[in-house]
Parts: C-alpha cells; sequence; structure tokens
C-alpha cells in the first residue's frame, strides 16, 4: 500500500514537472527567414542581406521592447573582419543599412544591449 503511494506521488510529481516544464518551452524557428539562436533566455533572429543587417529579438515567444536598444555586430569572413551598429527600426527589430559581406560560412558576433538589461553576447553562423 505504501508502495503504491509511494510510486503515485512520484508519478504525479514527475508529471506536474515535466508539464510545468513543458510550459516554458518555446520554438526557436526562424520567423523572418533568418538564422536563429537563444542566449539569456531570448531568441534572436538574424535576418542578412548584403544591403541590410536586421536583428529580431523575442522574448518567451513575443516581440522584446526595443525602445532604448543597440547591438553591434562583428561579421567575420575568413579572415576578414567588418563591425555594423544596429538601432531600432519599428517595435519588432533593430537595423543596419550599407554595404556588408555577408553569405553561406559568415560568422556573425553580436553584443546586444536592451533598455535596463545587461548586455547580452549571441553567436550566428550564416548557412
Amino acid at each position: 500500500m505504501i508502495k503504491q503511494l509511494l510510486s503515485s506521488a512520484l508519478l504525479a510529481f514527475a508529471a506536474g514537472t515535466a508539464f510545468a516544464a513543458g510550459e516554458h518551452h518555446h520554438e526557436h524557428k526562424p520567423l523572418h527567414g533568418g538564422v536563429v539562436a537563444e542566449a539569456s533566455d531570448l531568441d534572436f533572429e538574424l535576418v542578412a542581406k548584403a544591403d541590410q543587417l536586421a536583428l529580431y529579438v523575442r522574448d518567451h515567444g513575443k516581440p522584446a521592447a526595443l525602445a532604448g536598444a543597440s547591438a553591434k555586430l562583428t561579421l567575420l569572413n575568413g579572415t576578414e573582419k567588418s563591425e555594423a551598429s544596429l538601432s531600432p527600426a519599428g517595435t519588432e527589430r533593430l537595423e543596419a543599412k550599407g554595404a556588408f559581406k555577408v553569405g553561406a560560412g559568415t560568422k556573425v558576433v553580436a553584443l546586444v544591449q536592451l533598455a535596463g538589461k545587461k548586455p547580452v553576447n549571441v553567436r550566428f553562423a550564416l548557412k
């Protein structure tokens, strides 16, 4: 009897823990055709084009507040290194326009500063 009660309690606890963990799970799929990375409980999607870099930030699946935010991207292509500063463009992305050397194999390191939060480092590898 005690063994059955302990088994039932353990199963109920395990099921509750799995359910609670499931509540915090969210997809890490690109919504804008870019590359997604996760850091500091946030999702970052980098959309890199030759004339524009856009960084979308999501907090638990919802767009993060970007007022006062900024980002500095370091683009690495073999031995070549370049940088770009991003600023808010609308309510859902940080953006820089210009001429950028991006393509398959480009590695990108982003230092993202959201208002009132610690800076976040995020790494991307373009496909």
